[in-house]
């Protein structure tokens, strides 16, 4: 399982991968998301083009993905600027329909590998269309968005209709990685990190974004012991990820209805919440 840092922070870079963190991204998606997620809690990055050069030059040995903005008219000078700044990946946020992603491989001519965000109900009903474009090697589920475009309330509710699942199969029986949502620390978040690992596991996910929890101190007691605490979360949650891979069926089928559970009844909780 590889966990993926964003950050712009060379430093802060560094740090997460000598705590094992196995990919850093560098987020340059601006466009349309402060409309889509303003005001919603959720991250709006503040990265820069000229972060990516900074971070990857900090990182040198660890995998570095670029999340540039929608296709647009400009999107393959963005492509052109993360390859030449030494993005091992890049990764394609909000499209639609396939021909998006094909213009994005395209552009790539292989000379990165592509990461299919799937974040729109678009790209969801057109999934076996693009999951067999070349050059791609990864579909990554972004829930914050795709929650809302379904109508759901919470943002973990297509991993317990089946929605993740079916990408997840898609993905996999093509061999690509797959990956989705973020994960807080082990015992927070509406539905707990820990149970959230099970799910990744369970599904055959290689990948998740660690939720700004884990950095948490870093951004609001930078006086603390800040690394301490990261490299602590960090270990707990391989620890973690090791004791899950021994369950048996039965276990699994257990923490999936767990799961289940614990999103129904958050779900719920937000809908009376907002009446």
């Amino acid at each position: 399982m590889d966990w993926i840092q964003i950050t712009n922070l060379p430093e802060f870079a560094a740090f997460a991968v000598e705590c094992g963190v196995a990919r850093v991204m560098v987020d340059l998606e601006r466009m349309g998301k402060q409309e889509r997620q303003g005001g919603l809690g959720t991250f709006i990055s503040d990265h820069r083009p000229e972060d990516v050069a900074a971070v990857r030059a900090a990182v040198p040995d660890a995998h570095l993905v670029v999340r540039i903005n929608p296709w647009h008219a400009r999107s393959e000078s963005e492509v052109e600027h993360a390859l030449r700044h030494g993005a091992d990946s890049v990764m394609l946020p909000m499209f639609e329909q396939p021909q998006a992603l094909r213009d994005c491989a395209r552009a790539l001519g292989g000379r990165a590998r592509l990461v299919a965000l799937l974040e729109t109900r678009g790209a969801l009903d057109t999934l076996e269309r693009w999951a067999d474009t070349e050059g791609l090697s990864e579909i990554y589920v972004g829930l914050n968005d795709l929650h809302r475009q379904l109508g759901c309330r919470f943002m973990f509710e297509p991993l317990a209709d089946g929605t993740v699942e079916r990408v997840a199969r898609a993905a996999l029986a093509r061999g690509l990685r797959f990956g989705f949502g973020g994960i807080a620390r082990l015992d927070e978040g509406l539905l707990p990190g820990r149970v959230v690992l099970a799910e990744h596991l369970r599904l055959g996910s290689s990948s998740v974004i660690l939720s700004r929890t884990f950095n948490r101190e870093m951004i609001e007691f930078p006086r603390s012991d800040w690394r301490g605490v990261y490299r602590e979360q960090l270990d707990r949650l391989g620890h973690c990820a090791s004791v899950l891979r021994t369950r048996g069926a039965e276990e699994v089928e257990s923490d999936r209805l767990l799961a289940c559970d614990l999103i129904r009844k958050a779900a719920l909780a937000l809908g009376n919440a907002g009446n």
